[in-house]
């Protein structure tokens, strides 16, 4: 029989030819081709955005000048702390009996302050974020006071709460016998007063942002408050808790004003780093800024181990 009924011809190259006389080879598309890059009306429009962010990016006119000049003056005294270091006599001081004991001295302590941070912090966090509840706003105040108060001041607070003749003092004494003033214990408490107020804020911003629905689906699959905080909860806030017990640490190791006022300045039982720079400088320059280049190392660790908590990453 002919061919004559089919809708078109066949050709050689195994082409068909349509009816209408369009022959569209396999594998041909029937769409335009695409073009790389964006499309051609995008262009424009990305190209005003670009110039747009870049005159965002322009400094007022003289905030260079003024930035520069602020860099220069929190920078100076920290170039000078390592231009002055006695290389010399780095060595032996560094390895000096007494900078060992005090920086012995100041870890246990800030550690140990860390952890009364880390055990009473969390949950008085978990409260003010969670907890709504009469005069929450004044108990936030009071909590984050110690940021703000004076050292020194702090320390007198703590006289007059924990010593012997204090409001809670007189009753640790005579019943329990404990004496907290001028003890390394006592040095631990200072530094717990000034440092947990940082975790507490930074720890109760990370619950009040964290997303509250997995905690719900884990409710509604039958777990315990008490298993939904340890299985969901710490780990969404553990960027917050990680900030917030560094900014702890680092505050209790550099405390100062409250230590020597509540605990005393006794080497080898409440002389820690601060107190051993002062008393050095006093006698022995080269020790102090030896003391000083520790501390300075240990707080820029800390602050570029939180930099990507406290700014994104571009």
């Amino acid at each position: 029989m002919s061919d004559g009924g089919d809708s078109g011809a066949r050709t050689d190259a195994g082409r068909r030819e349509p009816s209408g006389g369009l022959a569209v080879a396999a594998g041909d598309s029937i769409l335009p081709p695409r073009r790389p890059g964006p499309a051609p009306w995008r262009a424009p429009a990305r190209e005003t955005e670009r110039r747009a962010r870049r005159r965002e990016e322009r400094a007022p006119l003289g905030f260079v000048p003024l930035a520069a000049v602020a860099d220069v003056f929190l920078t100076l005294p920290l170039v000078a702390l390592l231009v002055r270091a006695p290389c010399g006599s780095l060595p032996g001081d560094l390895t000096s009996p007494g900078v060992l004991t005090a920086l012995r001295l100041s870890l246990v302590c800030s550690v140990g302050a860390l952890g009364l941070s880390l055990v009473f912090g969390v949950p008085l966090a978990w409260l003010l974020a969670r907890v709504p509840f009469p005069g929450r706003n004044v108990v936030r105040a009071l909590v984050l006071l110690p940021m703000v108060l004076p050292p020194v001041v702090g320390g007198v607070a703590l006289l007059l709460a924990f010593g012997r003749n204090g409001i809670a003092g007189q009753w640790l004494d005579s019943l329990f016998g404990v004496t907290l003033p001028f003890t390394t214990l006592g040095a631990m408490l200072a530094e717990t007063f000034v440092a947990m107020p940082f975790l507490v804020i930074t720890v109760e911003a990370g619950i009040r942002a964290m997303d509250r629905r997995y905690e719900d689906a884990a409710a509604t699959l039958g777990a315990g408050r008490g298993r939904i905080f340890r299985r969901v909860t710490l780990p969404l806030i553990a960027p917050a808790l990680a900030a917030g017990s560094a900014l702890s640490w680092a505050r209790a190791l550099g405390e100062f004003g409250a230590t020597i006022t509540f605990a005393g300045n006794m080497p080898g039982k409440t002389q820690t780093m601060p107190l051993a720079v002062y008393l050095a400088l006093q006698n022995d320059a080269g020790a102090a800024i030896t003391l000083s280049l520790i501390m300075l190392a240990i707080s820029l660790a800390v602050l570029v181990g939180l930099r990507g908590h406290w700014f994104p990453r571009r």
